[in-house]
């Protein structure tokens, strides 16, 4: 009997498989912390012969090179991707041997990069699982413009032949295992459930249920921003990742903090946004470590940018060194662990911010405050519905934009809360004063808000719509 666990890395929506039989299994697109990989094929009591990339990747830094070196593992990458390091070169049609009974099958399958590759699992010839990486999702397909903006189109038709070539040469009973799709901005829509098909695929994903030339024309239509920090992922995998160091940084005390942020570095507060509303070093921001923390980060910060974290415990920094390491942010410059009183200098104080609800907020408008709302929404998420006369600055934008905030006391407000708590403290560590809106969107209209756009009717207090709702929109999970 074969097996297949799924190891989940929450925090940047991917999975990694790992898949074998009585005594040898492969890894299928390993996370950079390698160490858990290690931790599953213990706990089979297999060994691992075979680490397999589908592509080299757009959103974290494999450690697929690592594992393989620790392992002794041969390291199978698509032979037309350009990478500098000693690998075995996999092509279509291939076929590798993980067990007895338990082979793999390379099937090219273009369209998410150029040279993306899955592979299909047969036991003792039945073929039973395809780990299909950013190919066939679940209910969609992996976005194709992440390579090259010339590339876009051409990719997004081969993502649609690609679909359709593996739901043709696919029983339906066949497992989809992709790598994207939980929560990735790799997926070029928002998906639907935990697991799939093939068979449930050909009527339920777009790629085999429209033609060409509109699923193109509809992909292309819902694309979304990159966060920044993929132009960096792709480079790194290429040229082989080295080894994590996850030792904790040099530690930090009140005045280095102090020295780091007259410097211009960044120092970033990782408590949940409640305690860090409720009091924290000025200047600092608010990344939750509970929440999308590497995405969000690694997305925001100048790549290169010394970062020192304040958290409230060891185990705190540690989880979040390990969620850094996998988008490439390898040492933090140094650390501080505790309460934020200890933070701060002899002289200093904490500053805080007001955190409320969408209801508090009518109340101020009502009584004629000087009031800004700053929505930081995604495009895709504005235009299902917003707040009338709030302002628009989605928060992967707003640190180079916020001199476009007018003045005044500024709500901040997102789809959840925990993007409007990062909003928040950015514009906070400008001197700003602001109001973190900690309530889902849909809230807006039963506090009596006039929400306009999208299917909303303009009238406060009523139904008529999705009055921009608690969607996700395309890409990725709203906060």
């Amino acid at each position: 009997m074969f097996f297949v666990d799924t190891l989940e890395t929450e925090g940047l929506g991917n999975r990694s498989y790992l898949a074998g039989g009585s005594a040898t299994a492969v890894v299928v697109d390993p996370p950079r912390d390698v160490e858990r990989i290690v931790a599953a094929a213990a706990a089979r009591g297999v060994r691992i012969g075979h680490v397999v990339e589908t592509h080299v990747h757009n959103d974290y830094v494999t450690g697929g090179l690592e594992l393989a070196r620790l392992t002794g593992a041969r390291y199978l990458v698509p032979a037309a991707a350009r990478v500098s390091f000693a690998r075995v070169p996999v092509a279509d049609g291939d076929r590798i041997t993980v067990d007895a009974g338990l082979s793999l099958r390379a099937l090219a399958t273009p369209g998410h990069t150029p040279h993306h590759t899955s592979y299909v699992l047969a036991e003792d010839g039945r073929e039973v699982a395809a780990f299909t990486g950013g190919s066939l999702l679940i209910g969609t397909v992996g976005r194709p413009d992440l390579v090259e903006p010339r590339l876009t189109e051409r990719l997004a038709r081969a993502q649609h032949a690609s679909a359709h070539r593996l739901a043709a040469e696919l029983p339906d009973d066949v497992r989809v295992l992709p790598t994207h799709g939980f929560g990735s901005f790799c997926s070029s829509a928002q998906t639907e459930g935990d697991a799939t098909t093939i068979g449930e695929e050909r009527t339920g994903n777009d790629a085999l249920t429209q033609d060409a030339d509109t699923f193109v024309a509809r992909m292309l239509a819902g694309l979304e921003d990159v966060p920044a920090y993929y132009a960096h992922m792709a480079p790194l995998n290429a040229g082989g990742p080295p080894p994590v160091d996850l030792t904790p940084p040099e530690a930090a005390d009140a005045e280095e903090i102090a020295q780091r942020l007259a410097a211009g570095e960044w120092v970033v507060d990782l408590r949940n946004r409640t305690a860090f509303a409720r009091g924290h070093v000025a200047g600092t921001f608010n990344f939750e470590g509970e929440g999308k923390l590497a995405t969000y980060l690694a997305w925001l910060i100048p790549w290169g940018k010394p970062l020192t974290l304040l958290a409230a415990s060891a185990e705190q920094l540690a989880d979040a060194q390990r969620e850094l390491v996998r988008v490439g942010i390898d040492r933090p410059a140094a650390a501080a662990t505790g309460a934020p009183d200890s933070w701060l200098r002899a002289g200093d104080e904490l500053r805080s911010f007001p955190r409320t609800d969408f209801a508090a907020l009518k109340r101020a408008r009502e009584r004629g405050e000087d009031v800004v709302v700053l929505d930081v929404r995604r495009d895709s998420e504005r235009a299902g519905g917003y707040v009338r006369d709030s302002v628009h600055i989605p928060v992967h934008e707003l640190h180079e934009r916020s001199g476009e905030v007018p003045d005044g006391v500024v709500w901040v407000h997102c789809a959840g809360g925990m993007r409007a708590a990062i909003a928040a403290s950015l514009l906070d560590a400008e001197g700003r004063r602001v109001v973190a809106v900690d309530d889902g969107f849909e809230a807006a209209r039963h506090a009596g808000l006039t929400v306009t756009g999208g299917d909303a009717d303009d009238r406060p207090g009523t139904g008529g719509g999705r009055g921009g709702g608690s969607g996700t929109g395309r890409g990725g999970p709203a906060a």
